[in-house]
């Protein structure tokens, strides 16, 4: 028994599978069986119920997994505290975001840190805000990164930025080459919209009808990538963060346009648990993306 089968086993529950488990950790997956089969053979206990599709925890599989959690907790803050007296830091940040953000927003920031500090390494998952919330909160990840960090007692919030929302529409769209759009504009228009329950949905409608603005609702997806391949395809108009659709605008496969709504922006925030001890490397990170060029990595042309 050691740490690296200890992490092994616990990366397997993470995410409830041996094969990404796996993975995760570079090894096959019938490696990652026989060392959960050591684990419990040593333990003379069963820790997964292998009979259910997929496992299931058995009760002293879980106590397992917390004690080793913790554990691998405490020495990943210990190595770092003892880096940090030779001013190097060293140990893993786990990092959730929403996908447009992950995608198009903290990636420059990652590559600066993992230069300045060869030594750490940054795990970013991308995830639906929900479940952002909830792996920050259940201290499955140290920060999570996502727009309109909700209020909660269990969570810090630290802000990062205000993204302008634009007009997005097909190259070819009769709007496409205006300076500016009202909210009226988009009145009779095929929208290609969020999920009538994200944060950012709200914003959007909010907005509008305080305009008396109202957008024809013919689609609804939860990310911003499906929505924008959506308007590709000539399904319809959206209103979407600036710096999500750059490479689109900058292939001339999108048209954004600038909206006088100067109120709808987007704001993104990170966010960790309250009372959790930062690790070293961990408070760097977060103090990176808190920098002044924690920015998007170009900001689009409005027009063509």
């Amino acid at each position: 028994m050691n740490l690296e089968t200890l992490h092994l086993y616990c990366e397997i529950v993470r995410v409830h599978s041996f094969s990404r488990g796996a993975a995760e950790n570079g090894v096959s997956q019938s490696a990652a069986s026989q060392a959960v089969q050591q684990l419990e053979s040593e333990l003379h206990v069963q820790l997964l119920d292998r009979s259910k599709r997929p496992f299931a925890l058995t009760p002293e599989g879980r106590k397992f997994y917390e004690a080793c959690r913790t554990l691998l907790q405490n020495f990943e803050r210990t190595r770092a505290e003892i880096s940090q007296t030779r001013q190097e830091l060293e140990g893993t940040v786990r990092v959730a975001a929403i996908y447009s953000v992950g995608l198009h927003g903290i990636s420059g920031q990652m590559q600066r840190f993992l230069s300045l500090h060869p030594k750490t390494r940054v795990r970013l998952e991308c995830l639906h805000p929900r479940r952002v919330v909830e792996t920050v909160v259940q201290d499955e990840a140290d920060i999570g990164v996502l727009s309109y960090p909700p209020a909660n007692r269990a969570l810090s919030v630290v802000p990062l930025r205000s993204d302008p929302i634009v007009f997005v529409c097909p190259p070819h769209h009769r709007l496409a080459r205006r300076r500016t759009l009202a909210a009226t504009d988009l009145n009779g228009e095929p929208f290609v919209a969020f999920d009538a329950d994200l944060s950012i949905r709200k914003a959007i409608d909010r907005a509008l009808r305080k305009r008396n603005a109202k957008a024809q609702v013919v689609m609804e997806f939860d990310n911003v990538e499906t929505i924008k391949q959506a308007i590709i395809s000539g399904a319809g108009v959206s209103l979407l963060p600036a710096p999500t659709i750059v490479m689109e605008v900058g292939l001339r496969t999108l048209s954004a346009v600038p909206l006088n709504i100067p109120e709808l922006t987007r704001p993104v925030a990170a966010i960790h648990r309250r009372n959790k001890l930062l690790t070293p490397a961990v408070a760097r990170f977060l103090a990176t993306l808190q920098e002044v060029d924690f920015q998007p990595d170009h900001t689009p042309k409005m027009r063509h």
